[in-house]
């Protein structure tokens, strides 16, 4: 993806983002972490509940020592230990099929400080929609929930050192494959928080579907 992140999830199409995950052992996604460092990360979004966004504060307690980047066990178990994040979210990080639980990670540079960033997208296990999403920065003792965003469909991903998060529209008689367009909004760091920077909206409908004239011949 964009903006230096390693990711660990699956990555949708610009444009016409379809609802879609796969899942992946656990070892798998460790080397996908481990492995990879310019990709951002992405994964399916999708619709659900109502929920809210907001910086914060709070410490959770990794699992994983600052110096050793997470793998994703180890951000599910950050999500689960923050005081934070909602007990609805909390309620929908169980596992999909035997261990694996719908979750995507990815690492980056989004506070500019020594260690690094983390973006936990929280997802469902039936229709992979985006039910939470979370920033948390490395503070030398753990990580801390600098940023969340509690309103599916949502999913936050690194965009040029931004945090970009984007939020699925839907109107009467969409299928949850085919939302009718997207809501997008960038964050940028500024005095120990993120501030809004820039949203627009994408409309997936404006293609127009009439078919072309053939010109008459003389």
């Amino acid at each position: 993806m964009r903006g230096g992140l390693t990711e660990a999830g699956p990555t949708p199409a610009r444009g016409t983002i379809q609802a879609a995950i796969t899942a992946m052992s656990v070892l798998a996604a460790l080397a996908l972490f481990v492995s990879a460092c310019a990709t951002g990360g992405t994964g399916a979004r999708d619709e659900g509940p109502a929920h809210s966004d907001s910086t914060s504060g709070a410490t959770a307690s990794p699992t994983a020592s600052p110096s050793a980047l997470p793998d994703r066990t180890n951000a599910v178990q950050l999500v689960k230990d923050d005081p934070e994040v909602s007990a609805e979210v909390k309620r929908e990080l169980k596992p999909c099929v035997g261990d694996e639980y719908p979750v995507d990670v990815a690492y980056g540079d989004l506070t500019g400080g020594s260690g690094h960033d983390l973006i936990v997208n929280v997802l469902t296990c039936g229709d992979a929609v985006g039910v939470g999403s979370y920033v948390y920065r490395e503070d030398g003792e753990g990580y801390e929930n600098v940023f969340q965003a509690e309103e599916p469909p949502v999913y936050a991903e690194m965009d040029r050192g931004n945090l970009m998060v984007i939020k699925q529209v839907y109107e009467k008689g969409d299928p949850v494959s085919s939302p009718s367009g997207e809501n997008v909004i960038t964050y940028r760091w500024t005095s120990g928080r993120f501030v809004k920077e820039f949203s627009w909206h994408n409309d997936y409908s404006s293609v127009d579907d009439e078919p072309t004239p053939v010109p008459e011949t003389s």
